[in-house]
């Protein structure tokens, strides 16, 4: 998988002139801290507009919690001022596979009950589509650091099991539509 995600970003930075501030590589300081390794390629399409694409995963099992997952979230920004610097909205969409299970968590809202997590194991596949709003703060030359929420919804279909380990599945093929958070970063960017 992973290298299918560094053979992704490397074909899109072929595609772009590789001009001063037109391809910039990131990662999300978030993600990282959540031991979900993750990189950014983003783009210039025009003066006002770019491309921005995110790759996740995490395939660890940490004293007995289960979040395995991979996604890939491919986002078009429009900035309010000149690309790369300031305040931008992206229109993003996502698309992954998750495999959820013995994670105490006390959180319900909007439809979701993620207290389940803490007795049952769940596997699947999501997809999805979202809305965010970013301001990027330019370091210096060559650096940002890019601070991007986003809401939206995501449908997904799993299987359901009675613990992290075994394969006896308690449910199949059930559905769920989740609304809410489907972007948090605080990037740091390095751009070409």
């Amino acid at each position: 998988m992973k290298k299918h995600l560094l053979l992704l970003f490397f074909l899109l930075g072929t595609f772009t002139a590789a001009k001063g501030q037109n391809v910039g590589m990131k990662t999300n300081i978030v993600g990282d801290a959540l031991l979900s390794p993750n990189l950014d390629v983003e783009f210039g399409l025009s003066t006002k507009w770019s491309m921005d694409v995110s790759g996740q995963f995490n395939f660890w099992t940490v004293n007995g919690h289960r979040w395995r997952h991979w996604a890939l979230q491919p986002e078009a920004r429009y900035w309010f001022c000149e690309r790369f610097a300031g305040h931008f909205l992206g229109f993003h969409a996502i698309a992954g596979e998750f495999n959820f299970g013995n994670i105490d968590s006390k959180l319900s809202f909007l439809g979701s009950n993620f207290r389940k997590l803490s007795d049952r194991r769940y596997q699947g596949w999501g997809i999805g589509l979202g809305a965010a709003y970013g301001y990027s703060w330019v370091l210096g030359m060559h650096w940002n650091l890019e601070l991007e929420l986003g809401l939206g919804w995501i449908y997904s279909r799993y299987d359901v099991y009675p613990c992290t380990e075994c394969g006896t599945k308690l449910e199949s093929d059930r559905s769920h539509n989740y609304f809410g958070p489907t972007k948090t970063a605080l990037n740091l960017v390095y751009y070409f």
